[in-house]
Parts: C-alpha cells; sequence; structure tokens
C-alpha cells in the first residue's frame, strides 16, 4: 500500500514538473509571436482565398464561360477537380508572392540600420610615428631596387 502512494506522490510531482515547464515554453516570446504568426497567416489566407475565388477564378472562367473552379475531368467513378486544384495553385502563388515582398521590405529595413551603423565607423588615423616608419620602408624599397638595376 505504501509503495502505491509513493507512486501517486511521484507521478502528481512528474506532472507538476512537466506542466511547469509547459508554461515556461508557452510563455516564451518566441511561441506567442508564432502563434500570432499563424493567426495572421490564416486570416491572410482567407483574404487571398476570396480574392481568387471571387476575382481571379470568375476572370479565367470568362475565356470558357463556366466557373473556373467547376473544372473537372470524369474518368469512370473518379471524379479530377482539377479547375479546384488550379484554384489553390494561384491562392500558392500569391501567398509566395506576398511573402516574398515581406521579406524584401523587411531586408530593406535592415540594411537601412546597417547603413548608417557603417557610416558611423571611424577610420584610425596613423600616429605620426606609423607615418614615418612606412615613409622609411618605401625609401628602403625604392633604394633596393636601384641596386637591383645597376646589378644588371
Amino acid at each position: 500500500m505504501k509503495k502505491m502512494k509513493q507512486t501517486k506522490v511521484d507521478m502528481k510531482k512528474k506532472g507538476s514538473k512537466f506542466l511547469g515547464e509547459f508554461k515556461t515554453f508557452i510563455l516564451r516570446g518566441n511561441v506567442m509571436d508564432l502563434a500570432v504568426g499563424v493567426l495572421i497567416g490564416a486570416a491572410f489566407q482567407g483574404l487571398v482565398k476570396s480574392f481568387t475565388d471571387n476575382i481571379i477564378s470568375p476572370i479565367l472562367g470568362s475565356f470558357s464561360e463556366v466557373d473556373f473552379t467547376a473544372f473537372s475531368l470524369k474518368i469512370g467513378n473518379l471524379n479530377l477537380t482539377y479547375g479546384a486544384f488550379l484554384t489553390d495553385v494561384i491562392n500558392f502563388v500569391i501567398m509566395a508572392f506576398v511573402v516574398f515582398i515581406m521579406i524584401k521590405v523587411i531586408n530593406g529595413i535592415e540594411h537601412i540600420g546597417k547603413k548608417k551603423e557603417e557610416e558611423a565607423i571611424v577610420v584610425p588615423v596613423k600616429s605620426d610615428e606609423v607615418l614615418l616608419l612606412e615613409e622609411i620602408r618605401d625609401l628602403l624599397k625604392s633604394q633596393n631596387k636601384k641596386k637591383t638595376h645597376k646589378g644588371e
């Protein structure tokens, strides 16, 4: 009986530890940002789907005077609704394009901040000693070249 009570106590401790870790994980900023991103993405997907279904598909369907999403191919008992698939492809392309534009804008904003930092970098001025040593080095090089040419 004691062993059974001990096991229940251990399980409660493990359970509370697990819940504590889960709470820490959920309350991290990254998880919350991801959740917000998923919700906004789902809402945006609804807008893109509506745009495709209500504007793009009717325009494309006007070429054949049939609802674009109703295009299908019947093979025996099999009904392939390729119009709906093409609508989903168009939705995907629009979503991918919008994400591409958003990433380009974000990268552009990042580069703006970096350019200001790069401009703020000051090139160190060489000290008088360094300038004098470089001048001596250059003189020695030129004298060495003159000796080499005379020896030919």
